[in-house]
């Protein structure tokens, strides 16, 4: 027999960044792949929706769910040494920021752009999470993937995961019936530091260590955003629109808007800026509200609902689409009571 905690009509408020007071019709931990395998079993047999969660760090629950909610915790990190690289294998309920640390300590070096992000390895697979010039895409080298329909587990060469801005395969063509078990990562024995732009405002170029970006990264992040175990949030609730070349410079030159030309042709522009530019006059819907640092960041400010956070990102969705011509996408994931819930579902725009 596995072993399992399972608790009846347990409250997900400790389980979501978001820190909304959902519950689940039980919530159960597995920390091994033959645990999952048999708790989605039963599901499937006693037809109960379930779907599984890292740290809940990129979700928002809509009501109380009516299935169980699995809790991701299986762990471990498998290190190969070649010649001129590290080869690791992690399973998909290892910490990110954990993982950073480990391989810092170890003298392997190449995550530390990724400090501080929360959210365990097999949500950094599905979001391609990143952050001060670092994608998981960059490191990534094959993603295991169990189906939970005939228990047979595929790996997927990176090629193969489309990888893009905040997205992949398996955000858009996996659903509950897969579910992500470890991921393969190369980093280089020869340390290129990632550099980003704000880098050189706290050290020279010449001193640049890997332990130094990972601490710089970090005090840069704790200071910017808001953090999760004090303050209900799920990091940016909408992604950096990328739009036409053409539609980008009429915006650049109405509003001189920071904008971040992409390898397609297309152009990355600032959110942040659009939401702050809109001048929105200290907007709050009951406890959900506009974090002042990092405008793209919705924070639940103490006992805020799910729909008073629906409520303000569809006035911001609307009052940015109105003014600048941009549809903002959302970055995070909407739980609805059997499951996710497609984001054009949520965000239907009035005609103004």
């Amino acid at each position: 027999m596995y072993k399992k905690k399972v608790f009846f009509n347990q409250s997900l408020k400790d389980l979501n960044t978001f820190a909304v007071d959902v519950t689940a019709k039980k919530i159960i931990f597995v920390k091994t792949i033959k645990s999952l395998i048999n708790i989605s079993k039963i599901c499937k047999v006693s037809n109960i929706p379930y779907i599984i969660l890292g740290e809940g760090s990129n979700v928002l629950f809509l009501e109380n769910y009516r299935g169980i909610v699995i809790i991701n915790r299986i762990k471990g990190i498998k290190i190969v040494e070649k010649k001129n690289s590290w080869l690791l294998y992690v399973f998909s309920g290892e910490k990110l920021h954990d993982l950073v640390k480990f391989t810092l300590n170890l003298g392997i070096f190449g995550l530390e752009n990724l400090a501080l992000i929360p959210g365990c390895i097999g949500s950094a697979a599905i979001q391609n999470i990143g952050a001060y010039g670092l994608e998981f895409k960059d490191i990534c080298e094959y993603v295991d993937v169990l189906s939970l329909k005939n228990n047979i587990t595929t790996r997927i060469n990176k090629k193969f995961c489309k990888f893009s801005y905040r997205n992949s395969i398996f955000k858009n063509q996996y659903n509950y019936e897969n579910a992500i078990i470890g991921v393969g990562i190369k980093l280089s024995k020869t340390w290129n530091p990632t550099i980003f732009s704000s880098l050189e405002n706290y050290i020279k170029p010449k001193d640049i260590t890997a332990h130094k970006i990972f601490n710089i990264i970090c005090t840069i992040r704790t200071k910017k955003l808001p953090n999760p175990k004090k303050i209900g949030n799920a990091g940016s609730f909408f992604k950096n629109p990328i739009i036409k070349k053409e539609q980008a410079q009429k915006l650049i030159n109405l509003y001189n808007i920071p904008n971040y030309p992409q390898k397609n042709g297309l152009v990355k522009i600032s959110g942040g800026w659009l939401i702050e530019h809109y001048q929105f006059k200290n907007i709050q819907i009951g406890d959900a509200t506009i974090h002042k640092r990092q405008r793209l960041i919705l924070i639940n400010k103490k006992n805020a609902t799910s729909k008073e956070i629906i409520k303000l990102a569809k006035i911001i969705h609307a009052c940015i689409f109105k003014k600048f011509n941009i549809l903002l996408e959302p970055e995070i994931d909407f739980i609805g009571p059997k499951g996710k819930i497609k984001s054009s579902d949520i965000f239907k725009l009035k005609i103004f």
